[in-house]
């Protein structure tokens, strides 16, 4: 495996490379939706703390974050590409039926 070299001369792994940009494009791509997961839960609990008492926090970030990467991954798949708006509105959608949906119906 040939050696690359960098900017200032130094040799670089490409494999150690290639893994660390994918591991930070993973990250900055699943950033959204797991922000997402924990503000909404948190924020719905300040606004409807009545009836979300009896609703575990926990199980709404845990909900919440599976069906947020789903409509990235959903978004990412049908726009073609990441960052779309339409992507977006779908996690803000995702987020609030998933609060809606274990906690407030």
């Amino acid at each position: 495996m040939p050696l690359l070299i960098g900017r200032r001369g130094a040799f670089l792994q490409p494999i150690a490379h290639d893994v660390g940009q994918f591991l930070s494009h993973l990250l900055n791509f699943l950033l959204p939706a797991l922000a997402m997961a924990v503000l909404v839960p948190a924020l719905a609990r300040v606004v409807w703390w009545q009836a979300l008492k009896s609703a575990g926090w926990w199980r709404q970030v845990r909900w919440c974050a599976v069906l947020n990467v789903a409509a990235l991954v959903i978004g990412l798949l049908v726009m073609g590409r990441d960052g779309a708006m339409a992507t977006y509105a779908g996690l803000v959608l995702a987020s609030a039926l998933t609060v809606w949906w274990t906690g407030l119906r």
